[in-house]
């Protein structure tokens, strides 16, 4: 049986990074970061360009999830409302599939270490630790598998998440 992951969490958590790990550790896996489907400059948050990413992430999953060469499809965003969820699943040709949807945790002050370092990296805006700690609190009363994430390297982060 074809198994989708979909690994949600707040920005910082982790997410990409364990992905990496889980795809490596999962036999016939591939491996689709939500945010590559709308990596854009400026960013924009519209209704166009939010019904876009969903169209995009949705059309590369059903690829994927009927493409026999792949028995794992690990899908990572940060999806902080059980609405983004849903809206995907519903989308999706998924019947045939165990579904696992995971939210990667940690507590507010590790996030914010870890939002502030890739601020000062230039990898972010420091925009994103308010909106982070925002999306970490919504991440708590989602009805996904929860894994904190604090004080562990990301390939001990995907080998929980394979573990389930």
């Amino acid at each position: 049986m074809k198994k989708l992951h979909l690994i949600g969490g707040p920005m910082g958590v982790g997410k990409t990074s364990a992905c990496g790990y889980l795809k490596q550790l999962l036999p016939q896996s591939v491996f689709l970061d939500g945010d590559w489907c709308w990596d854009a400059d400026p960013f924009q948050v519209t209704e166009e360009t939010k019904a876009m990413v969903m169209d995009n992430i949705c059309h590369l999953l059903n690829n994927f999830i009927r493409c026999t060469a792949y028995e794992h499809v690990i899908f990572c965003w940060v999806m902080h409302e059980q609405s983004i969820i849903d809206s995907i699943l519903r989308a999706l040709d998924a019947d045939g599939c165990d579904i696992k949807a995971v939210s990667l945790l940690c507590d507010a002050e590790t996030l914010r270490e870890r939002l502030l370092e890739d601020v000062r990296r230039g990898v972010r805006t420091a925009d994103v630790i308010e909106r982070g700690l925002v999306r970490l609190m919504q991440c708590q009363s989602l009805n996904t598998w929860k894994i904190d994430t604090a004080g562990k390297s990301a390939l001990d982060v995907a080998k929980e998440i394979a573990a389930l």
